[in-house]
C-alpha cells in the first residue's frame, strides 16, 4: 500500500516572514528561493519523522481488506478518515459508511473495521480509503520542535546553498536537526 497524496498543505509550518525574521534578511530579492526552502525542510522533516506536519490528503488503495480487521497506516497523526470507497468487477465505486470505521491513534494509527465491509469485486486496487494526515491545518499547529528543526535546516541550507555537497552529507541531516527530529520519529511499516 503506497500512499497517494492528493492535495498537499495549504499552508506551511512556517510563515515567509518569520523565516526571513530568523534568517536576518532585509531585502526581498531571494523570497523565492526562502520559500523554496521552507517547503524543502518541511519535506526533510516529514520524511524523517515519517509524519505529516500540516494537513495533507491522501488515498491509500488495498487489493482486500486485512484478516484482523486492523489496517495499520503508514502515515500520521491523523486528522480525519474521509471516505472509504469498494470497487465491483465492473469498477463502479460503492462509498461506505465512514461509522463502520474508526482510527485507533494509540496502536499506530490504525484503521479498525466496526463492521464487515463488502469484498471488493476487483483483484487489484478494489479498495481505495482517503485520509487526512496532519497536526492541524494551521503552522502553528506543528509542534515547536518540529518547526525549529525546520527554522534550522532552512539556515543550514541558506548559508551553505553554494557548497559542492558530498553524498554522505546530503543524505545526513545536520546534527542539531537530528536531535529535534528523533523524539517524533515514528517506526517503519513492516
Amino acid at each position: 500500500m503506497t500512499p497517494i497524496l492528493l492535495a498537499g498543505p495549504a499552508a506551511e509550518p512556517l510563515g515567509l516572514d518569520e523565516t526571513r525574521l530568523w534568517l536576518r534578511l532585509d531585502a526581498r530579492d531571494e523570497d523565492p528561493l526562502v520559500l523554496a526552502l521552507i517547503r524543502a525542510a518541511r519535506s526533510a522533516v516529514e520524511q524523517a519523522t515519517r509524519r505529516a506536519l500540516v494537513a495533507q490528503a491522501w488515498r491509500l488503495r488495498l487489493d482486500r481488506w486485512p484478516h484482523e480487521r486492523r489496517l495499520k497506516l503508514p502515515l500520521s497523526p491523523i486528522l480525519s478518515l474521509d471516505a472509504v470507497r469498494v470497487f465491483d468487477a465492473a469498477g463502479a465505486p460503492t462509498l461506505l459508511d465512514l461509522a463502520g470505521f474508526h482510527i485507533d491513534a494509540q496502536r499506530g494509527p490504525q484503521l479498525v473495521l466496526d463492521a464487515t465491509p463488502p469484498a471488493p469485486g476487483r483483484i487489484a486496487n478494489g479498495i481505495e480509503i482517503d485520509i487526512t494526515a496532519g497536526f492541524g491545518v494551521s503552522g502553528q499547529d506543528v509542534p515547536e520542535p518540529l518547526r525549529m528543526a525546520m527554522r534550522l535546516l532552512v539556515a543550514h541550507w541558506y548559508e551553505r546553498r553554494g557548497d559542492a555537497l558530498h553524498e554522505e552529507r546530503i543524505a545526513t541531516l545536520p546534527a542539531g536537526v537530528a536531535a529535534l527530529v528523533a523524539p517524533w520519529r515514528t517506526a517503519r511499516l513492516a
